[in-house]
């Protein structure tokens, strides 16, 4: 099946008792037992498994072409999970441009149990010499938030191999519509289910999907029950409607930001565009390579510095001044000031999550305010 029909069918069960075409929400916390104690349903307890987590994992795993998933109740538990699956003392090698919270969260919860470097992942010389005897996960965005970095995920799926080390790859802004990191050779990909899976700004959540059910696995699936951190059936519910409609909402998203970032990019105001649609894009032939949509995110810096970043998102009426993306409304952030003091975003950049309004209004939005 192709990509719109398993986002459609495969996080579908359509229940036997009532016939409804839409599966429901299972809300119950426990399940009941035979008589000779089993499970004959196949599940046992809520934080172990539910009927809506399943089809979930279920239709990711599809779509990203893995073996298996995990769903967790937030993004960044997604990330942790597979971080404390790593033996105490693992070195990580991570992009020097990346997720905030995740960044944090590896130079906070983590520091005294794991090393990590942050580096250019571009520079594969560099990467081979960060490379040490006890590295064990490789941890890529591409594209990177905010700046819209990429990196050669095969090369670096290549390297990984050669050295028995994982690749994990953070697809949030991609999605799998628009790219698929274990076709180009990762091991781990990890989603914010909050993001553009859901597509509506009303869940909360975060995903694993393995290229293979090895004991990797078996170690973040006893993270995932044992820890607990999972998402409610309602959540899993959310964010598999919202996949029902990903292919055609990305479609939308990426044709309003290559018009935005073409629009962007001409305009005097605007010092700098970053999407990889872009032909000016330093990477813009890699991302025509790997990636199959250049997706819906885009950042911008202005030639007037901070104080015209700031002047430009309270100023804005059509998008929405918030943090998150992935949602049909646009949201715009000026990101420095989000991330905190050690932050190395610019300071002039502004992060636009492009949404489904009508382009025109967009545009004009934009043009009022620069």
């Amino acid at each position: 099946m192709k990509f719109e029909t398993i986002s459609i069918h495969e996080g579908n069960k359509k229940d036997e008792d009532s016939k409804a075409v839409v599966q429901p929400i299972v809300l119950s916390t426990t399940f009941e037992r035979a008589e000779d104690g089993g499970y004959p349903s196949g599940y046992m307890y809520i934080r172990k498994d539910n009927p809506n987590r399943k089809s979930l994992e279920n239709v990711m795993a599809k779509l990203e072409g893995g073996k298996v998933s995990c769903a967790f109740a937030t993004g960044n538990t997604a990330a942790m999970s597979v971080f404390q699956c790593l033996p105490a003392g693992s070195h990580i090698i991570c992009p020097d441009d990346m997720y905030y919270g995740i960044r944090s969260q590896l130079k906070t919860l983590f520091k005294d149990i794991l090393e990590v470097d942050f580096i250019d992942l571009s520079d594969l010389d560099l990467l081979q010499k960060t490379i040490k005897k006890n590295t064990r996960l490789i941890w890529v965005e591409s594209p990177s938030n905010p700046l819209l970095k990429l990196v050669d995920i095969k090369k670096l799926a290549a390297i990984s191999k050669n050295n028995e080390i994982k690749l994990a790859v953070d697809n949030t802004f991609a999605t799998p519509y628009g790219q698929l990191p274990i076709s180009l050779g990762a091991d781990i990909v990890m989603h914010s289910t909050t993001k553009f899976l859901n597509g509506h700004g009303d869940v909360c959540g975060g995903i694993i999907i393995l290229k293979e059910e090895d004991d990797f696995y078996e170690q973040l699936k006893t993270v995932q029950v044992v820890g607990g951190a999972v998402p409610s059936p309602f959540d899993c519910y959310l964010v598999t409607r919202g996949i029902k409609t990903l292919a055609y909402r990305m479609k939308g998203h990426a044709e309003n930001a290559m018009k935005l970032a073409g629009f962007l990019e001409a305009h005097p105001a605007v010092e700098s565009v970053y999407y990889p649609g872009l032909p000016s894009h330093p990477q813009h032939q890699l991302a025509k390579e790997q990636m199959n949509s250049f997706g819906g995110m885009l950042s911008f810096c202005l030639k007037n510095g901070e104080s015209a970043a700031h002047k430009f998102v309270n100023g804005v009426k059509v998008f929405t001044q918030a943090t998150s993306l992935g949602g049909v409304e646009s949201l715009v952030e000026h990101r420095y000031s989000t991330e905190g003091p050690d932050s190395t975003t610019p300071k002039n950049l502004v992060r636009i999550s492009v949404g489904l309004e009508n382009i025109e209004d967009l545009i004009n939005d934009i043009n009022l305010n620069l």
